[in-house]
């Protein structure tokens, strides 16, 4: 079975096929021209169903089941954010190190050196027959400073629970069995069987 991602972020395309292994996984832009998507639903489900509906509908392909990840931190000492601005945290055109940096900076401003935070992963599929929407989470501790160059985004400044390390230093095996998205697609892939 072949699933379209309806994303270019190559961490997340990387994350998301050594998740889904037993599937063909293709990145639609490898399809066609890459196009904006204006993300502005109110929740990470939303996003990512508007993410997911956007490449359907630009495939013109009902063979094609389209998989769409919104993800994002969301830090308890700033009542929540980034939350659904995680990408885009530092600006519209802010890159993983820019975001990275501004919640760092942002949680030094609030004279702590920690916060409880999670991640959340909404993971949209759609197909000729429906719209499905699951979703993971993974709790722990967000720090202000960044360690270890494993991973992407906010993976050096985040401290999964009952671990001593950042997501930034441990091992991508132990990360697939913690991460907020592996928990999602494992909700996703049961949708998937039966499609």
């Amino acid at each position: 079975m072949k699933l379209v991602l309806a994303t270019s972020n190559k961490g997340k395309v990387r994350e998301i096929k050594a998740l889904c292994e037993d599937y063909e996984v293709i990145p639609y832009s490898e399809l066609m021209e890459e196009f904006e998507i204006i993300e502005d639903g109110n929740s990470f489900k939303e996003n990512a169903l508007i993410k997911a509906r956007a490449v359907f509908k630009a495939l013109n392909d009902d063979d094609v089941i389209v998989i769409a990840d919104d993800s994002g931190i969301s830090v308890d000492v700033l009542d929540g954010k980034p939350g659904i601005y995680s990408a885009r945290h530092a600006g519209k055109d802010a890159n993983d190190k820019d975001n990275l940096y501004k919640l760092i900076k942002d949680i030094k401003d609030k004279n702590v050196s920690s916060s409880p935070a999670h991640y959340t992963a909404a993971i949209a599929i759609v197909t000729k027959n429906g719209e499905y929407c699951v979703h993971g989470w993974m709790h722990g501790t967000a720090i202000n400073e960044a360690i270890g160059d494993s991973g992407f985004g906010y993976d050096p400044m985040f401290i999964p629970l009952g671990f001593n390390k950042t997501l930034g230093e441990l091992d991508d095996e132990v990360k697939k069995k913690l991460s907020h998205r592996s928990k999602a697609l494992n909700l996703a892939k049961s949708i998937l069987k039966t499609l």
